[in-house]
């Protein structure tokens, strides 16, 4: 499993909010959701990106943004325009002064705006659950990013443009991975830029001794890892691989080993109805006891608290 597998292995999609938004200018909507992640593809027209704070974006046909929630931000014709919607959480929409808006904009299979053929066609890709694994990847992105279609040539556009308004059995599991895809291609873009700064642990995939390490650690957490077995399957000594590991990652193996599993955890309780002793078994630890006094130790709340807290 590399990195960008991993960003989206456990809390992948599931029921994602689609939707192709057609505007005419002026036209202004203020997202207020909360979603943890959101992705913009420009189908025609132009648009801005105004966030909370931080730079705005200005996307044009072919491009590509990605916000990082929960802050707010505005998606606009103009950055003086006022926001005409507000976009609040569960899929709710309302007026700015408050009225509902739910219904009203509606035009027809995921579409909705002022007119199907307007000037103006933006598709949107909703997150709805941040998942622990995914937020060691989105913690190093800024709160928005965008993609010019000079960097952003992806085959998949014209596929989501066709799928988003298709009213087929299984379309929203269709949907769903595509949104994966989309989102997968998006980062590998993005961090393949010259400028880019991915994390040290994702960096260090590319390493031929901590790479190895790393998919193994990854790909079987529930193994009962040494770093002298590690060592050896990547080749090297046990020093070695400590000392290169700790060097490219930021933390020591068994240190990493830790947070992968107790982030499969987190996942896990959130995402299926296991209990705590198959959870346990499943990401490495030998009891639901020895599990819940780790994940009380580094997220401050017990594995049921966890469970309990909304998504």
């Amino acid at each position: 499993m590399d990195a960008l597998a991993g960003l989206l292995e456990g809390p992948r999609a599931r029921g994602a909010f689609m939707i192709r938004a057609c505007f005419d200018p002026p036209w202004a909507v203020r997202v207020e959701d909360g979603a943890p992640l959101t992705v913009m593809l420009m189908v025609r027209g132009d648009a801005w990106i105004v966030p909370e704070s931080g730079e705005r974006v200005r996307l044009r046909a072919g491009d590509l943004a990605v916000a990082r929630g929960p802050d707010p931000y505005t998606c606009a014709d103009d950055p003086a325009t006022p926001p005409q919607a507000l976009i609040l959480p569960g899929g709710r929409c309302s007026y700015p002064d408050g009225r509902p808006l739910n219904g009203s904009m509606d035009l027809g299979v995921r579409t909705w705006g002022d007119r199907a053929d307007g000037a103006t066609v933006l598709l949107i890709g909703t997150y709805l659950v941040r998942g622990e694994i995914g937020g060691r990847l989105l913690d190093v992105l800024p709160p928005l990013l965008s993609l010019t279609s000079e960097v952003w040539d992806c085959p998949l556009t014209p596929l989501v443009t066709a799928e988003v308004t298709r009213d087929e059995p299984g379309q929203e599991v269709v949907l769903d991975r595509l949104l994966d895809l989309l989102v997968i291609a998006a980062l590998r873009a993005w961090f393949a830029r010259p400028q880019a700064e991915p994390p040290a642990w994702y960096r260090a995939l590319g390493d031929p001794v901590v790479g190895r390490a790393l998919r193994l650690i990854q790909d079987d957490p529930a193994h009962p890892w040494t770093v002298a077995e590690l060592a050896a399957k990547a080749g090297v000594s046990r020093a070695a691989l400590a000392r290169r590991f700790t060097g490219l990652v930021g933390e020591p193996p068994m240190a990493y080993l830790t947070a992968w599993r107790l982030a499969l955890a987190a996942d896990r309780l959130r995402d299926t109805d296991d209990t705590l002793a198959a959870i346990a078994r499943q990401v490495g630890y030998g009891s639901a006891f020895a599990l819940s006094a780790a994940f009380k130790r580094v997220y401050g709340v017990s594995p049921q608290e966890h469970r309990a807290r909304p998504a």
